[in-house]
């Protein structure tokens, strides 16, 4: 794959978005396939907004593009294929690290629409990464969302969130899996 044809790697963050010490933000800063998408709204969102940002950042894009998603992006980005299957067809493939669950009675307040969490397979592959403790989604849970999506399941040990309280830097085991996504393995 040549450089004029490679993907452009979309940062999605999550709830809060990602501070200066998350992995997304090193990939922004030190990568220059990355971009971060950003919302209008990150204390609390409301899905339709955040899914109408996705539509514009993959429909804009020059190239076709891979998602990088952290938590509550990764329901985003399910909702969002699930509402626009053909802007879906730009995606290369996706990584959806540490999803969270929206309809567990402990998920944030403060955001609105993004349950109950999109269970229909996703029309472009993807990974979804998992940690052992992470204290928004249980490894059931998790496991079931990447079945349902058609994800391949790669557990990473006891990383929490897989945040910045994880202190993982620039995350190099992340960006080993985002090479994968990127060749398209």
């Amino acid at each position: 794959m040549s450089i004029d044809t490679a993907p452009t790697v979309l940062l999605l963050p999550g709830l809060y978005n990602s501070g200066p010490e998350h992995w997304q933000s090193f990939w922004e800063r030190e990568r220059t396939d990355c971009r971060r998408v950003e919302q209008a709204e990150w204390n609390t969102p409301r899905r339709e907004d955040w899914v109408a940002t996705l539509e514009r950042a993959v429909s804009t894009a020059p190239r076709p593009v891979v998602l990088a998603a952290h938590s509550l992006a990764c329901i985003t980005v399910a909702h969002w294929a699930s509402a626009h299957p053909s802007t879906a067809g730009r995606v290369h493939g996706a990584l959806l690290v540490a999803p969270s669950d929206t309809e567990a009675p402990g998920f944030p307040a403060g955001t609105v629409g993004f349950a109950p969490m999109p269970r229909l397979r996703l029309p472009f592959p993807s990974l979804v990464v998992a940690s052992t403790d992470d204290n928004y989604i249980t490894m059931e849970r998790v496991t079931g969302l990447a079945a349902d999506w058609g994800s391949r399941l790669v557990k990473v040990g006891a990383k929490g969130h897989i945040n910045s309280a994880a202190k993982l830097g620039p995350w190099p085991e992340g960006q080993a899996l985002l090479e994968q996504v990127l060749r398209g393995a």
